[in-house]
């Protein structure tokens, strides 16, 4: 997969799986930074929040900071996204450290301007016109967006999902396989189906596969 091309233009306000993520420069918990730059060869986590010092977005950044080791073990940045203000997202790092003793020190994007919300489509306006939906990005090295995940105001992402994603994109990617629903780490793989006569012999004639059918096999990685 060729290296994704800097803010092309998306369809309908929203960037799809497959596009590149937009890049923006922003003003940060951790100064001001661009995404590109922070991201560099890197998997990242981009994901927004609705508003700071709320008791759902606490929960969920909370989450996050505390899977920070998971995400570093696997070459995994984390960025945060709402429509509010430095000294905001500021106060809010640190009541969340001096309330719960969890530091929230990946940046949290200030973007009072919408200009974040507006490059990945954050607002929707049926769900809400002055706050962003609960959405997780997930972009790979190559600046692709390769999973889109929204959730609405009212309900707290799943941290168990979003960690399984970045494993399974992972994997894929390195043995060029597929994952079955609800895969996890050890669990068997697709092989990817047959595309000719040939190699649907060859597939039947492999004893090391769990066949379904020709069509759907798995197999252990090695």
């Amino acid at each position: 997969m060729s290296t994704a091309t800097e803010n092309p233009v998306v369809q309908n306000g929203i960037p799809r799986i497959g596009d590149a993520a937009p890049n923006f420069t922003a003003v940060t918990t951790v100064g001001s930074l661009n995404f590109y730059d922070f991201k560099k060869d890197k998997y990242t986590i981009l994901f927004s929040h609705p508003a700071d010092f709320t008791p759902v977005c606490t929960t969920e950044l909370i989450e996050f900071a505390r899977e920070k080791e998971f995400f570093a073990a696997r070459n995994t940045n984390l960025i945060g996204v709402s429509i509010d203000s430095i000294h905001s997202h500021v106060a809010w790092v640190q009541n969340v450290r001096e309330k719960t003793g969890v530091y929230l020190d990946f940046p949290i994007v200030a973007d009072l301007d919408t200009k974040v919300a507006q490059l990945y489509g954050l607002i929707h306006p049926g769900e809400s016109q002055t706050a962003t939906v609960r959405a997780v990005f997930v972009i790979d090295p190559k600046n692709v967006i390769r999973a889109i995940i929204y959730y609405p105001l009212n309900i707290g992402r799943n941290l168990d999902e979003i960690k399984r994603v970045i494993e399974a994109l992972q994997t894929a990617d390195k043995h060029s396989v597929a994952l079955p629903a609800n895969w996890r780490p050890g669990d068997k793989v697709i092989v990817p189906p047959p595309k000719t006569l040939v190699e649907v012999e060859e597939r039947l004639a492999n004893a090391t596969y769990e066949k379904v059918d020709f069509y759907l096999s798995k197999k252990e990685l090695s």
